[in-house]
């Protein structure tokens, strides 16, 4: 099961082991099951810390357990092979279980351990999807640390008719005892959130007692974290405070035209990033969404940034770098179906669809690119155009044209999803030409039409936003507030790319130098300085 390349690196790892651990089996006579013990056996041979036998007795099969063996009471189920994206999960889930200690901070352990009441998790992935892994590791987390909560980690494409029962038609999807939690990407924080009702709170009250910054960067995406870097370089004071570290790249499958690097994804890339952030000292406040901004009355004077938490931080400048999302189609069904049929990211949830047949909107790069990707796992793939062509790159047209199991509908409207209640069963589009309206059968729609701007909190904060909500800024990334910049997807800047942001997130940051530098600070600032 494992190469050698994989094989040394895990032996490695396996070395930092400080206790034993079991690895505890149930297997069937499938191919999965035969593939699951090899894969156990090969572990266990690489560590005298690490045993695996094959006497387990519950109902998934194959599916095993990873637990210390002198506390039996913490452990973490894996339900199919762990492999792919997941093959850094199990080495973490490993190394947890064996005593190494995990790279979190002891506050979040210390809350982990303090929960009360039994959580019995399940969580659905496939090997495909880059969101999953924050989910499963910190849901292993949680498991290994606190008795009373367990965590059975499901492989959907193992596990199709179980997936089909309950309805699981997007991953990450986790249920608690039994109910569906949450659809979509988590940490552990996160989780914790939705457990501790204290959380929230408390949140709030640290923020609250941050002092003011001199650069306030709203945003952990590629130009929120290029902007932080700048101006730490420059000796300010700097805070990033972000809805989620590392933004809609997290999102992003493959990346072939970041320069130098021919080839990355989006979630090591967010990854890096935040390692080269916290080579300096900046204060990175994550899960934290911004509720309002409220200008300096004069330039130097400390804007104002109120979170959803309550909490108010203040700075002398503000770099906003809240990015976009994906643009919902805004169509009757499309909401109703979220999550049942209606997907957004064909590299996380194109496994469930397997063998089906599924619709593609939109004929830019990521529509193409999202069928040509899907053409290969599921049934049938048809994409529907507003336009009367493509908008993709021809590289990109060619090959789609070349998949035997895709149809191509141009100057399509779509105009419904439709479904049984349950699941999507089908989508209606207009035909621009004819005007005639159309039904297609189908068991999932998958969502490329562009973006939008986070923008919505800024409305009434007196910046300038485009007629498409985007933040209008001058050649130096300045907005029309003094003290206030923008960087990368949530500005007027064309071209939507990673690399632009970074620039972009750059000379935000040199243009907050050059007006901090030419704006007296308040008073209060001046006096704090001089202790």
């Amino acid at each position: 099961m494992l190469d050698a390349n994989m094989t040394q690196q895990l032996q490695q790892y396996l070395g930092n082991l400080r206790e034993p651990i079991e690895l505890v089996a149930s297997l069937d006579d499938s191919k999965r099951s035969s593939d699951t013990r090899e894969l156990l056996e090969e572990i266990a041979a690489l560590s005298d810390k690490v045993s695996a036998s094959f006497d387990g007795d519950h109902d998934r099969k194959p599916s095993f357990i990873i637990r210390r063996a002198s506390d039996a009471g913490k452990w973490v189920r894996f339900a199919g092979l762990p492999m792919g994206h997941e093959f850094t999960s199990l080495v973490l889930a490993l190394l947890w279980a064996g005593g190494h200690p995990p790279k979190v901070e002891q506050e979040v352990l210390d809350q982990i351990a303090a929960l009360e009441g039994d959580y019995e998790f399940e969580m659905f992935f496939s090997l495909s999807c880059h969101n999953c892994p924050d989910v499963v590791q910190a849901l292993t987390l949680m498991a290994l640390y606190n008795p009373r909560i367990t965590a059975t980690l499901i492989e959907g494409g193992s596990f199709q008719e179980e997936v089909d029962s309950r309805n699981v038609m997007a991953v990450p999807a986790t249920f608690l005892n039994g109910e569906m939690f949450a659809s979509g990407k988590m940490g552990v924080e996160e989780i914790l959130q939705k457990l501790d009702g204290n959380a929230s709170a408390r949140a709030a009250a640290k923020l609250a007692d941050k002092p003011a910054f001199e650069v306030l960067v709203i945003g952990g995406g590629p130009a929120g974290a290029s902007a932080a870097i700048y101006t730490a370089r420059k000796g300010f004071s700097t805070g990033i405070a972000a809805e989620r570290f590392g933004g809609q790249v997290l999102d992003t499958m493959g990346i072939e035209n970041f320069i130098s690097v021919p080839y990355t994804e989006g979630p090591k890339l967010a990854a890096q990033l935040e390692s080269h952030v916290g080579e300096y000292d900046i204060d990175v406040m994550n899960l934290q969404t911004a509720k309002k901004l409220v200008p300096a009355e004069r330039a130097g004077d400390y804007h104002q940034v109120e979170m959803e938490n309550g909490a108010v931080l203040k700075a002398r400048s503000v770099i906003l770098s809240t990015g976009a999302r994906w643009r919902n189609l805004g169509v009757p069904g499309e909401q109703d179906y979220r999550n049942k049929g209606v997907a957004y990211c064909p590299h996380c949830d194109g496994p469930l669809f397997k063998g089906k047949r599924v619709a593609v909107i939109g004929g830019g790069n990521s529509g193409v690119e999202a069928a040509i990707d899907l053409a290969g796992i599921v049934g049938h793939v048809t994409l529907f155009e507003f336009d009367s062509k493509l908008r993709a790159d021809e590289v990109l047209q060619d090959k789609l044209r070349l998949m035997p199991n895709v149809d191509i509908h141009l100057n399509a409207q779509t105009t419904e999803i439709t479904g049984d209640g349950e699941r999507v069963n089908g989508l209606i589009y207009k035909d621009r030409e004819s005007g005639d309206e159309r039904k297609v059968a189908l068991e999932g729609v998958f969502v490329q039409i562009g973006l939008v701007p986070n923008t919505e909190w800024l409305r009434d904060s007196g910046l300038a936003l485009s007629q498409h909500g985007e933040i209008e800024i001058d050649h130096k990334a300045a907005s029309n507030l003094p003290g206030v910049f923008a960087a990368g997807d949530v500005t007027t800047v064309p071209y939507k790319q990673i690399i632009i942001a970074m620039g972009e997130g750059s000379k935000a940051a040199l243009s907050a130098f050059d007006y901090l530098i030419r704006n007296a600070a308040p008073a209060e600032a001046m006096a704090e300085a001089a202790k």
